[in-house]
């Protein structure tokens, strides 16, 4: 095993009046605000000139993963891969990304759609989404293609 020790301190926090169980199934049309701490408010200075913007978070009530195989997003028709190939909140680290739309900057408060983190969910980082992030035509499994279909 390995003795690093790695320390985060959140920049702020997800609110969302969606409940946990919802999240997911809601997440296309979902609004979320982020409320940044004072502190870190001056690294906003910019930020709204991006349209959308990655959200690093930390998915603090996910369980640890009993397996590093899985099924993809639970769905047991699909074939089994490791959790490294798969979207999900069962990784051995909890981190999260999102690709979110960034509507509105106030201050030291976000309102981003397609966050589909928790409300009071710690966000780790913020970083611009340009277009050095853009991929044309990722390759992606079988599975996905015609998950993507239904």
């Amino acid at each position: 095993m390995y003795d690093d020790n790695i320390v985060f301190r959140p920049l702020g926090h997800v609110r969302t009046p969606v409940a946990d169980d919802d999240i997911a199934r809601k997440r296309r049309e979902l609004i979320s605000d982020i409320e940044i701490h004072p502190e870190y408010a001056d690294g906003l200075t910019g930020l709204d000139a991006y349209s959308h913007i990655i959200v690093l978070f930390w998915m603090d009530r996910a369980n640890p993963p009993q397996s590093l195989l899985c099924h993809p997003r639970g769905d047991e028709s699909l074939p089994r891969c490791g959790v490294f190939a798969a979207r999900g909140r069962n990784h051995p680290n909890g981190i999260g990304l999102a690709v979110c739309e960034l509507l509105k900057l106030r201050d030291s408060r976000l309102t981003v759609t397609r966050l589909d983190a928790f409300d009071g969910t710690p966000v780790l980082d913020l970083k611009p989404y340009d277009d050095y992030d853009r991929v044309d035509a990722p390759r992606v499994p079988d599975w996905f293609k015609l998950r993507a279909r239904s």
